[in-house]
């Protein structure tokens, strides 16, 4: 596990904390969705970066 994919699960996971917070603060679905699509791609980026699939 390097430096980068341990930085993208993490920014990832703060994105998913982010979600849980605006879903409880009634914000925008638009804006839910984003950070959604967001959060995915960070965390499959960190996930596709770690150093088992070679």
């Amino acid at each position: 596990m390097n430096g980068t994919s341990t930085a993208l699960i993490v920014v990832g996971l703060f994105l998913v904390g982010g979600i849980i917070s605006f879903a409880k603060q009634k914000m925008p679905t638009g804006l839910i969705v984003l950070l959604s699509i967001g959060a995915a791609m960070c965390l499959l980026a960190g996930v596709l970066r770690l150093e088992v699939w070679n």
